[in-house]
């Protein structure tokens, strides 16, 4: 039997094409900083306008880095904006894996990382490096829509969310609050 320290970290992978990879991610943000942990949270394909970002803003313990005010779906981008989009993304990877790794945090969440990875804007390499390298006393949680396999090997939590019905299947769109 592998009995794991307390203090081990954990990584977790939440997956799949249904509501509330996010949502679970911010779950466990808040549990984690009500229990005096400190979380690093980066969203990707994101704007400031998020609905989880001003509930965890106002959280001790929860730093957030910056997402753009605007921001298109991928598919609506042309190249040289998934380009710019790309040049973003690594700089606020890199900053916050810095800026965990140098300021102790004990947890990092990576919302929509499996995403920005599967549309080229972000190495899957530099995030896998992160993960398999990350010193034992930081939680990893990542969330996104298909991960590549590695992820969901290298990972101790792996949980697939999968839709069986959405209002946006019938022509519904996006509440505020709600799906934003």
């Amino acid at each position: 039997m592998n009995q794991r320290s307390e203090e081990m970290s954990m990584i977790h992978a939440y997956y799949g094409d249904g509501k509330g990879k996010s949502t679970a991610a911010a779950g466990i943000a808040l549990r984690a900083a009500g229990n005096r942990m400190r979380v690093m949270f980066v969203q990707f394909l994101k704007t400031e306008n998020s609905g989880e970002r001003a509930a965890l803003q106002s959280v001790e313990g929860i730093t957030l880095t910056t997402c753009p005010l605007e921001l298109k779906f991928t598919y609506e981008m042309d190249e040289r904006e998934k380009q710019q989009v790309s040049v973003m993304y690594r700089g606020i990877f890199e900053r916050a894996v810095s800026i965990t790794l140098s300021d102790r945090y004990d947890m990092i969440v990576l919302d929509e990382v499996f995403d920005v990875i599967k549309e080229g804007m972000l190495a899957e390499g530099s995030v896998f490096e992160f993960i398999t390298n990350a010193p034992n006393n930081i939680e990893i949680i990542m969330t996104g829509r298909k991960p590549p396999q590695r992820f969901l090997d290298a990972a101790d939590y792996v949980t697939e969310f999968k839709k069986i019905k959405h209002p946006f299947d019938r022509g519904i769109a996006a509440r505020k609050g709600v799906e934003y």
